[in-house]
């Protein structure tokens, strides 16, 4: 769970563990001889490959979602030394140390298996670190590094996965800027204006649908890409996104003023394949260019013009 990235205490869980462990040790060879200290031995590694094994099967569908073939690997892996260690356990209680011996069939067998363990293990570890710094690096290739929301590589990509699916619906581009940016990074500093983009940022993930793609693709500009709606809904969800960052201001570090800001969007018509993204990329520019020219902190949608004010939020519609 550390190597994915998850804190969970280590040494003191170890130290105590040794401890405790040591101590039964010693206290049941003395009361009750080495055929039962080797049975509580086969117990405990039962139980802690039993945790280990649910933690795995835990990790694929959570922190290991990525790894779900390797994962599941592991798990048969370890599963199948928690059964060993179960029927060693049963085979110690019912013939004593007798069931150690090399010469019978089941340690055999459980010497094989570790034995085959030892070769497979140690190459899918390398493997499985392998396969995880891949994925580190292709997620830093496709993230934006402030904001964590999808560069222009990476929206491109994730549109050509969602448009590589059967039976996708039509998509809508969003084009989102920041209303006079350059004025907010000269009056209160880079750092402010950071804190700014970070702010819209989180407020345009919370906006969209769960299954739309968000991005970051340049200094103040933003998109979203809403799949499986309408030209209503569309609209619907980009007058809620400007009215919520009209409304949630960003405290300016170093004193307690609220920094205001407001965003211009431009929307796309629809558009069906990946070839379509680069004129839905122009069609919402021209549309936000639009926006700007009119006064900002407004919408406009391409084709039909669709316009949103901050003073009337009643929507317009007027063929072009």
């Amino acid at each position: 769970m550390r190597f994915f990235g998850r804190q969970v205490r280590l040494w003191r869980s170890l130290i105590l563990f040794a401890v405790t462990y040591g101590l039964a040790q010693l206290l049941v060879q003395w009361n009750a001889g080495p055929a039962a200290r080797y049975a509580m031995l086969a117990a405990v590694a039962t139980m802690l490959f039993f945790a280990m094994t649910i933690t795995v099967i835990y990790g694929v569908r959570t922190f290991a979602k990525d790894l779900h073939g390797e994962m599941i690997f592991f798990a048969l892996l370890i599963g199948g030394i928690c059964v060993l260690n179960a029927l060693k356990f049963m085979k110690i209680v019912d013939d004593g140390l007798d069931a150690l011996h090399m010469d019978s069939r089941f340690q055999m067998t459980f010497y094989i298996y570790m034995s085959t363990l030892a070769t497979i293990v140690p190459p899918s570890i390398v493997w499985l670190v392998l396969r995880r710094l891949t994925d580190n690096l292709r997620n830093m290739a496709a993230h934006d590094p402030m904001t964590d929301l999808l560069n222009r590589r990476g929206l491109l990509e994730a549109l050509q996965l969602y448009f590589n699916a059967r039976n996708t619906a039509p998509a809508y581009l969003l084009l989102m800027d920041i209303d006079h940016f350059k004025v907010i990074n000269d009056t209160y500093g880079h750092q402010e204006g950071d804190e700014v983009i970070c702010h819209v940022a989180d407020l345009l993930r919370s906006a969209v649908r769960h299954g739309d793609l968000t991005a970051r693709i340049g200094g103040e500009e933003f998109v979203a890409i809403c799949f499986e709606t309408d030209g209503e809904g569309v609209m619907r969800l980009a007058e809620r996104l400007r009215a919520s960052v009209e409304s949630q201001a960003t405290k300016v570090a170093g004193s307690g003023h609220l920094l205001h800001c407001t965003v211009s969007i431009g929307i796309s018509s629809y558009f069906s394949g990946a070839h379509g993204q680069e004129d839905a990329f122009r069609q919402a520019d021209s549309a936000l260019y639009r926006a700007k020219a009119a006064g900002r902190n407004r919408i406009e949608l391409t084709n039909i013009s669709h316009s949103i004010s901050a003073e009337n939020t009643k929507l317009a519609i007027v063929n072009r």
